[in-house]
């Protein structure tokens, strides 16, 4: 068999076996997708009213448009926490080992575990929205093309953070350090402009918020969805996707090519 052919197969094999072990326990994926869903209905029912009189008087529903693209930036980074957790799991208790032994391509093991965790990304990225559109949300105005767009700005930031998430779930010794490392792909959506613009905020958390991966991702979203002003957001969020991608690839291939202690 030629080496692409292997690799498809056997990354097929790795694939479904991850996506069984997301079958089999769902607790830890629901347990994140609880989030993103209980931050959405939180903030339009609780602070909706007082949020939306903040971003220039409008009603519940306008708070509502500018709310659900940031959380389902947010999901997704709820989302590759599991990646982590099953990443670290699978270190810990030797399956890495034991497949680094056997004649199937090296690669497959990483990205199985990658192309998993981005189908469950984009799965409760459908769900949220699902949530979100019975509360009220709505993008009549955007077209085809930026639907698409959206959905492709959506996949390629779940690849790049999914990356990040696997290095960090090899390097940590254990399932609850892989969550505890990955705690930022949850901690950056809360510090960006998912909840309230950048220029609300003080002036000295201004840069805090503005120069991150999630901010110009969610900047975009907003106009592709909404039809907002992106501005030099897409090619900021397009960049941060790449360089986040490129990065935790080469820092998995290389803790993955780690002589076993």
């Amino acid at each position: 068999m030629s080496t692409p052919s292997l690799a498809v197969r056997d990354t097929t094999t790795m694939l479904r076996r991850n996506l069984l072990h997301a079958r089999r326990y769902p607790s830890l994926t629901l347990n994140l997708l609880l989030t993103p869903v209980m931050l959405l209905l939180l903030f339009v029912y609780i602070f909706g009213d007082t949020m939306s009189a903040g971003l220039g008087g409008g009603d519940r529903s306008d708070y509502i448009a500018y709310l659900v693209p940031g959380l389902l930036l947010m999901t997704i980074g709820s989302t590759t926490i599991g990646t982590a957790v099953s990443v670290s799991n699978d270190m810990s208790e030797g399956i890495i080992a034991r497949l680094r032994t056997m004649a199937i391509h090296r690669g497959s093991v990483i990205t199985g575990h990658v192309i998993g965790s981005v189908l469950q990304s984009v799965i409760s990225v459908v769900l949220v929205g699902a949530v979100g559109v019975a509360i009220g949300f709505r993008a009549t105005n955007a077209t085809a093309v930026e639907w698409l767009a959206a959905l492709g700005l959506l996949v390629l930031f779940a690849l790049a953070l999914t990356w990040i998430a696997v290095g960090m779930g090899m390097v940590s010794p254990n399932a609850e350090a892989a969550s505890n490392n990955a705690l930022p792909l949850i901690f950056l959506p809360l510090i960006s402009s998912t909840f309230v613009p950048i220029d609300a905020m003080p002036g000295w958390f201004q840069p805090i918020a503005q120069y991150q991966p999630f901010t110009p991702a969610i900047e975009t979203l907003r106009g592709l969805l909404l039809g907002t002003e992106i501005g030099h957001n897409g090619w900021l969020a397009l960049a941060w996707c790449l360089a986040l991608a490129v990065l935790g690839h080469l820092w998995t291939k290389k803790v993955f090519n780690r002589d076993p202690k």
